[in-house]
């Protein structure tokens, strides 16, 4: 069995899988930190954890008590946010990678750390235990240098500044969801809170709107999307870097716009307010998809994923109209399951 691991800033996700990535049971330890709660199957139970240690010591015993026992684990595998332009593939956990992880900290410092904290923990608790990362910005390096590189000087490039992607491991489950019959050029959205596109062409992503941060492209739950830098250098003047920052994530997008993330309130909603949201939504993200048809030359097929790309077919066919331009592509739904992606790559790094 495979034990995959999500180590977010104050939560814990985990789910287990069989060699055959069929899964077996899946739960999670929330508000790490404070007062929690531990979930695994149909159990729920309160607890207070300090550290993601503390929560990984209360998962792995729940796990025991249900049939998975730290010894019955083949191998576990690591949701990593950022591996920069060195982690481009799964790997194995070793000292030079853990290094490197590291080293990606400035790049997404509120998730490696937390990543990494669960690495080490696990590491200290069962060290013979193989363990495996993915990275959620991997399957972006397949990006052209013409795709990747801001028109900025050298020296702040070399320093990392650059478009990196995001959902990788999302659109990796997709590919492989797809299997043979995957389309030549497969233009694919992954839209939840969080929101991208990406352009894949043969199975390798080509472009995709996310770029140095999940900040930029489309328009998001709490995000803003694409904003012109001065702009954001006239709010920073305003507001300060710090609330300028918190502002752009945690409260513009569709809460900005109609007071709520939540596209499904949204959408029951018969305000202006609301369907302006809604609108803004939908035009952005097939405004990106334009770039991304550009990027791959053309498009065979359209993918939907995550919580609204599966669920809001009023938003896959308001896109669409948009895109109808471009002919009438197959439309695809997919569900979203990165931690099955997960455990694909440590499976796929075993046998290497």
């Amino acid at each position: 069995m495979i034990l995959v691991l999500n180590a977010g800033s104050s939560s814990l996700k985990v789910e287990v899988f069989d060699l055959s990535l069929a899964s077996i049971i899946s739960g999670a330890v929330t508000n790490i930190g404070t007062e929690g709660e531990l979930r695994l199957g149909d159990k729920r139970e309160t607890l207070t954890t300090a550290t993601h240690a503390d929560a990984l010591d209360a998962m792995l015993a729940a796990l025991a008590s249900n049939g998975v026992a730290l010894k019955d684990l083949t191998a576990a595998a690591h949701r990593v946010v950022h591996g920069g332009t060195i982690l481009t593939q799964p790997a194995k956990v070793t000292d030079p990678v853990i290094k490197a992880i590291e080293n990606c900290i400035p790049l997404a410092p509120l998730h490696n750390p937390n990543n990494l904290a669960a690495i080490i923990a696990l590491r200290e608790k069962a060290p013979d235990l193989p363990q495996f990362c993915s990275f959620g910005t991997a399957f972006h390096a397949t990006n052209p240098d013409v795709a990747t590189r801001y028109a900025i000087p050298q020296i702040q490039h070399d320093a990392g500044i650059r478009r990196y992607g995001f959902h990788g491991l999302s659109y990796a489950n997709m590919v492989a969801e797809f299997g043979d019959a995957l389309p030549k050029r497969l233009l694919a959205f992954h839209l939840g809170n969080g929101a991208s596109l990406c352009a894949i062409k043969d199975g390798q992503s080509v472009a995709t709107s996310m770029g140095y941060s999940p900040l930029s492209g489309l328009t998001m739950g709490t995000r803003s999307g694409d904003i012109d830098g001065a702009a954001v250098l006239r709010i920073s003047d305003a507001l300060g870097e710090s609330e300028t920052d918190r502002m752009l994530n945690k409260n513009s997008g569709l809460k900005a716009l109609a007071g709520d993330n939540n596209m499904k309130t949204l959408l029951d909603r018969d305000d202006d307010a609301a369907k302006f949201a809604v609108d803004h939504f939908c035009y952005w993200a097939a405004r990106h998809a334009g770039s991304a048809i550009v990027a791959m030359g053309g498009v065979d097929a359209v993918a939907f994923t995550g919580g609204i790309g599966e669920n809001a077919p009023a938003i896959r066919d308001q896109i669409m109209g948009h895109l109808a331009c471009f002919g009438a592509p197959t439309v695809h739904v997919i569900a979203a399951d990165e931690e099955k992606a997960i455990a694909r790559d440590a499976l796929s790094v075993m046998g290497a």
